[in-house]
């Protein structure tokens, strides 16, 4: 199995794209493969502390121009609630979530959008301002 592709999104709005290393949400920290260091062996230790969420995504690239859609399409497969998430830095970001409780530290988040990029979020609830259970489809 290869490892997962992730996007590390700090609280101050610093950007570590790499590999997975020994992730696991429940301890303190995590170590991450940087793409841009000149090792390929070489990992950084990661502070769940430190984070606004752990993106998990298709490619590192991504597309720029593209603009995710915050509804989901007409008879998508819903895993577990629809949510809406307010970020403190003010991103929203629309999908569901099977593990959402208040007071968590963590939780995984689906995006709305399948044809996004991202394919779920470690959401760290320290860096969230609100959390919002759809009632119709966002």
């Amino acid at each position: 199995m290869d490892p997962a592709k992730i996007v590390v999104h700090y609280s101050d709005g610093q950007i570590i794209k790499g590999y997975a290393q020994s992730f696991i949400p429940n301890r303190p920290t995590f170590n991450i493969r940087p793409l841009d260091h000149k090792s390929p062996h070489e990992t950084i230790e990661v502070f769940f502390k430190n984070l606004k969420g752990v993106f998990f995504v298709r490619d590192f690239s991504g597309n720029s121009k593209y603009k995710e859609r915050k509804i989901f399409p007409e008879g998508m497969k819903i895993l577990g609630r629809k949510v809406e998430v307010t970020f403190k830095d003010g991103e929203v970001m629309v999908g569901s979530t099977l593990d959402y409780e208040p007071g968590r530290p963590w939780f995984f988040l689906y995006p709305s959008d399948p044809h996004w990029n991202t394919l779920k979020v470690l959401v760290l609830s320290q860096a969230v301002a609100e959390v919002r259970y759809a009632i119709q489809n966002l």
